[in-house]
């Protein structure tokens, strides 16, 4: 197995252990052992509803909820089901990202677990008092989150190369692998048809689906860390202090190439989207660090490596920041 194959395929077996309870307002007894699992980093966690429905079924107060109604927060946040289950880590728990050690292949590490004695995330999951303004509530027959997921493939698709005519040119039997891929957690299906993704007949990879999410409410300095560029987007923004927990989405159009014909790292993209945080494309912030799958992303590490082994499933690097 190349180094590229190796890294994807740990990447994709990653995951976090969670420890969920049950809130108590919707309990109907004191002594409701929490559901303990280990969740695929790339994985969602509106998959996991109907097990912890099926669960908790005994202690509801009112069994007749569905797994529809269900939600899980942490610490008071909802957490979006859309969002991957690393990037709702990387951006809440606190935990500490690994350090950035050398970016060459021969020497990239990815673990395939967190750390041994990295205590479980400890989520609350709840069957009442949905957050409507906060979440879209999920359908019984995953219509919602299936989706979503394919429009982010598209989205992804089209920035990668400049068009959408690979995922629209699926077939039908490819489109449900790619789904069943990701539900079932099985690599070699999702691998098969992802590939057709990265390397499109008749094109050249163009440009990077790359997501940047900034804790709004963590800094004072906030609102004036993104830039104000025409080529920058920014998605569900909140005034800092409204919604707790909030983040600053960002997302610009970053060539896989600069106007030099040099290799674009995450240093250079950094630099073009939120200028006045990464002031140089080498030298560290001293306010924010860039974090991807548990670990900081080393500046000099090309986007091109990053797009062909560390994506999460829907094509999108989703990076989250860790104030320091």
């Amino acid at each position: 197995m190349d180094v590229t194959a190796l890294l994807r395929e740990r990447v994709w077996s990653a995951s976090i252990p969670l420890e969920i309870s049950l809130h108590t307002a919707d309990c109907a007894s004191y002594d409701a052992p929490p559901y303990l699992v280990h969740v695929p980093r790339l994985s969602y966690l509106a998959f996991l509803l109907p097990k912890l429905h099926a669960f908790f079924y005994t202690s509801l107060i009112y069994p007749s909820v569905t797994p529809t109604e269900a939600w899980l927060d942490y610490e008071h946040v909802p957490l979006k089901w859309h969002y991957p289950l690393g990037l709702l880590y990387d951006l809440y728990s606190g935990a500490e990202p690994a350090p950035s050690h050398d970016t060459s292949a021969e020497h990239a590490q990815v673990p395939s677990h967190e750390d041994e004695e990295t205590p479980p995330w400890k989520l609350t999951l709840h069957f009442s008092s949905y957050p409507e303004d906060q979440l879209v509530q999920l359908d019984a027959q995953e219509k919602h989150i299936h989706d979503l997921f394919i429009n982010n493939v598209k989205e992804a698709d089209f920035l990668r190369n400049g068009t959408g005519k690979t995922v629209m040119s699926l077939s039908k039997e490819d489109s449900e692998q790619l789904w069943e891929g990701v539900k079932q957690r099985d690599f070699k299906r999702f691998t098969r048809v992802n590939n057709k993704f990265l390397n499109p007949q008749g094109a050249t990879l163009r440009h990077v689906p790359m997501r940047l999410y900034l804790p709004h409410a963590a800094s004072p300095q906030a609102g004036h860390l993104v830039s104000s560029s025409p080529h920058v987007q920014e998605v569900g923004t909140y005034e800092k202090g409204v919604i707790t927990g909030s983040v600053r989405v960002v997302q610009g159009l970053v060539p896989l190439s600069s106007s030099s014909r040099q290799r674009q790292t995450v240093g250079t993209a950094l630099h073009t989207l939120l200028p006045n945080l990464f002031r140089n494309t080498r030298g560290p912030c001293l306010i924010a660090a860039p974090v991807l799958h548990g670990a900081i992303l080393p500046l000099d590490a090309g986007l091109e490596e990053l797009i062909r082994t560390t994506t999460y499933v829907d094509g999108w690097l989703h990076i989250a920041f860790v104030m320091l």
